[in-house]
């Protein structure tokens, strides 16, 4: 007699997951985790913004997923304490440099990256899912250029990809919550309305990358992805915090062009001082974010667009501004990145 039956229950895919430890990726793991998924986590040992984190409280805020250590931007490390010989179906990658330097972009967004998915391709894996970020789409920054590089790299790579390219995150604006709070101007520059977003919360972006893994629809495409609501300019970032403040608004308007005199300089005397040539990089990612909005570049009008950016999720802005306003950042350190 067939003893076999049609209820057997099918293995739930494994999915690696590298920079696990990382802002998004915490999140990502812990929503993999509650959709069933069986995660292996790979980090470092000391992980977290300045290499603060043990590997006892990364098990902690990995829970659910098995962790493993190592370093990824070693391939026998990789392979030996991460993929260690087994198979898996997805790897998931939220790795991105930690400052956006010239020779952290390249080690981290692009090689560091490139070495998951070998090792990913080596064990079986068919898909995999890359954190990247909407901002690629103009790219003046070495981290967008390696970014970019592998995201080419990826789609020739003949594994089903998924390229999750999102917005601001609720992060990335709140640097300027704490002095606001304390009675200080808010920080722009030009008159607040140079750009734009549509920032999305850790939580739902987290939930975005997860349905890449069974939503067909979300596979071999590039994925800009904002939160929800209308776009929202620097400006009115500060007026929702004063309004929730109940205060008038403060601003100061700081010049755009003290970047380019800062970036002049740096460039010059990177010439002679190799070790400066960071610091010209940090002034043009600060242009950057102040002169480009966080949108979809219609490729018609050659301009950024509110329209043709998708929303996603339920976590507004004002919601987070008005947490944070009463719990503080605990959970939100800004990085070596931060402007303000």
């Amino acid at each position: 007699m067939n003893t076999s039956s049609h209820s057997e229950v099918q293995a739930p895919k494994r999915v690696f997951v590298v920079g696990a430890t990382g802002y998004i990726g915490k999140f990502v793991v812990r929503e993999l985790v509650a959709r069933g998924y069986a995660v292996v986590s790979f980090a470092r040992e000391q992980s977290g913004v300045g290499s603060k984190t043990r590997a006892g409280e990364t098990r902690i805020q990995l829970k659910g997923s098995e962790v493993r250590f190592g370093d990824v931007s070693h391939m026998d490390s990789l392979k030996k304490s991460g993929i260690r010989g087994e198979h898996f179906d997805v790897v998931v990658s939220c790795l991105t440099s930690r400052n956006g330097g010239v020779k952290d972009s390249w080690d981290i967004d692009y090689q560091a990256t490139r070495n998951a998915l070998d090792a990913g391709k080596a064990a079986g894996a068919t898909h995999f899912v890359l954190l990247s970020a909407i901002c690629v789409q103009k790219p003046l920054l070495e981290f967008q250029r390696a970014k970019l590089k592998f995201e080419q790299e990826l789609k020739e790579s003949g594994l089903t990809w998924s390229i999750v390219r999102p917005t601001a995150f609720f992060k990335s604006i709140a640097g300027q919550v704490e002095s606001v709070k304390k009675g200080k101007p808010f920080v722009m520059f030009g008159n607040g309305e140079l750009t734009a977003c549509k920032p999305i919360s850790e939580s739902d972006l987290a939930r975005f990358m997860a349905d890449c893994l069974e939503d067909l629809a979300k596979q071999n495409k590039i994925l800009p992805i904002g939160g929800p609501g209308k776009a929202i300019s620097h400006r009115e970032q500060g007026e929702m915090l004063f309004e929730l403040l109940g205060r008038e608004p403060k601003f100061k308007n700081m010049p755009i062009k003290m970047f380019d005199v800062i970036i002049t300089v740096m460039s010059f005397l990177a010439k002679f001082f190799p070790k400066l040539q960071d610091k010209a990089e940090y002034a043009r990612i600060g242009k950057y974010y102040c002169s480009e909005s966080m949108l979809v570049l219609n490729p018609n009008t050659g301009k950024y667009d509110a329209d043709l950016t998708p929303s996603y999720g339920t976590d507004t802005l004002r919601d987070f501004y008005s947490r944070v306003l009463k719990e503080g950042l605990a959970g939100q350190e800004l990085g070596e990145h931060s402007m303000f």
